[in-house]
């Protein structure tokens, strides 16, 4: 029986021809989630080629482990945290994670409505690329991934203060970011009146 893979196929149906190693469904499986692994990947290293080689190597672990899947919770969970966990096991081979930044203070809290109505996520997602590798990372897991700091302190082998430590750097930074960009827009729109 010859398993034939289309657009409207399950996952289910993918994954149990990616446990067979068919290459239909692992390109399938590959096509439905390589760009969102790709974004996830590009969150914690600079540039999208570094993302894309890391992603690869997370859908070929996946493929080699995905008999250890037992479905149990979300088929698309289980790859993700293959793919997280690949990203900062590429961090730990070829960054110095833990670079020690000095805290920019800021004595006022930016206006995020305004940021928000003028920062696309082009932007934003520059700031973050700006962080040192330590806090970009610790920010990826906590508040995109939702990983709390006890977890993150496992997977980075750190203490639970520690990734407090670099996420509240990191937001510091971030905010100092904030209120550049703002400083940055009231210039411009000043300009224009």
């Amino acid at each position: 029986m010859r398993l034939k893979i289309n657009k409207s196929a399950g996952l289910e149906e993918v994954v149990r021809g990616c446990r067979k190693q068919n290459p239909r469904a692992q390109t399938e499986l590959f096509n439905r989630f390589s760009g969102r692994f790709t974004g996830i990947c590009r969150r914690y290293v600079g540039s999208v080629d570094q993302a894309e080689d890391i992603m690869i190597s997370g859908f070929m672990k996946i493929f080699d482990k995905i008999h250890q899947y037992k479905g149990e919770g979300s088929f698309e969970a289980w790859m993700t945290r293959i793919v997280v966990n690949e990203s900062l096991s590429y961090i730990r081979r070829n960054k110095n994670m833990w670079l020690n930044v000095s805290i920019e203070s800021a004595d006022r809290e930016p206006d995020y409505d305004m940021a928000d109505s003028h920062l696309d996520s082009e932007q934003a997602l520059s700031m973050i690329d700006d962080l040192p590798v330590g806090y970009r990372t610790v920010f990826n897991l906590f508040v995109m991934e939702g990983y709390s700091h006890k977890e993150i302190g496992k997977l980075l082998q750190i203490t639970e203060g520690a990734s407090k430590s670099q996420l509240s750097r990191a937001k510091a930074q971030l905010k100092s970011k904030i209120l550049a960009f703002e400083e940055k827009m009231k210039k411009r729109n000043h300009g224009k009146k």
